[in-house]
């Protein structure tokens, strides 16, 4: 028993320096808090001084701050590896958009490109004949046939017609017709024209008046010119075609046939 109270009994002096020894340790921990708190405080206080606002950083979670006017540059970083940042099917796409325009730019070509329109006479359909033996002339009146063939993918207007005969050189009829046919695409049609000739001449008059001559045909050149349109575009059209026409006498005979030199 006496060791036992010798160990925990303590003298006055002895309990006065153990006391000396705790206390300045837990006042230096208490003034390193104060003196952080003021630094802290000091430097608020020093930012409140910049009079400069600040917004929490985005990127920092809120843990950093950065001056108001800056907030507009901010950058969002995305990881290499997020799925916007690889292309989906962008190859496919591209081929497809070039395919697309290429086969649209192809057929607007194809269905747009001007073809031939193909002007075709197809000879007499029927005549008059007339004389004036005092003036040994003839008068002629043809009704001709002529063929047209739109070749093109759109409508064709056949706006005017002129025509103009020729006998030995000599002009001796003309004619003019306008508005005459709206053709369909890839589609035909046929013009009827008639024209009047007034030949003098007085060889022509013998072999169509003599009965001794078993044939009475007179030799005509006819030209002409087609004014189309399509498009809003005009286009003119020119033709020629050689006739044998009967001037024994008065006749309304339907000839599809008909002779053409070259």
């Amino acid at each position: 028993m006496g060791g036992k109270l010798s160990l925990s009994w303590k003298t006055p002096v002895q309990k006065e320096s153990e006391d000396k020894q705790i206390l300045p340790r837990q006042l230096d921990d208490e003034d390193e808090i104060r003196d952080y708190a003021s630094i802290s405080d000091s430097a608020m206080s020093c930012v409140g001084t910049a009079c400069r606002s600040y917004v929490n950083c985005p990127t920092c979670q809120g843990t950093g701050r950065i001056p108001g006017e800056q907030e507009k540059q901010l950058v969002a970083l995305i990881p290499y590896g997020d799925q916007r940042l690889k292309p989906r099917r962008t190859k496919l796409y591209v081929c497809l958009a070039v395919t697309t325009c290429l086969l649209t730019t192809s057929l607007s070509i194809f269905f747009l490109f001007p073809r031939s329109i193909t002007v075709l006479p197809a000879g007499l359909n029927a005549s008059s004949v007339g004389f004036n033996a005092t003036t040994t002339s003839i008068y002629l009146n043809m009704t001709n046939v002529l063929n047209i063939t739109n070749n093109n993918f759109y409508p064709v207007a056949v706006v005017q017609l002129d025509i103009e005969v020729l006998h030995q050189s000599l002009v001796v009829g003309k004619s003019t017709m306008k508005a005459l046919l709206n053709m369909s695409p890839l589609q035909s049609g046929q013009i009827f024209y008639m024209v009047v000739s007034r030949i003098v001449d007085d060889n022509t008059y013998n072999i169509c008046t003599w009965t001794k001559v078993k044939v009475h045909n007179v030799l005509l050149h006819i030209q002409g010119t087609l004014t189309c349109t399509y498009l809003c575009h005009s286009e003119q059209l020119a033709f020629e075609d050689y006739q044998y026409v009967d001037c024994r006498g008065n006749a309304t005979l339907p000839r599809p046939s008909y002779h053409r030199l070259p």
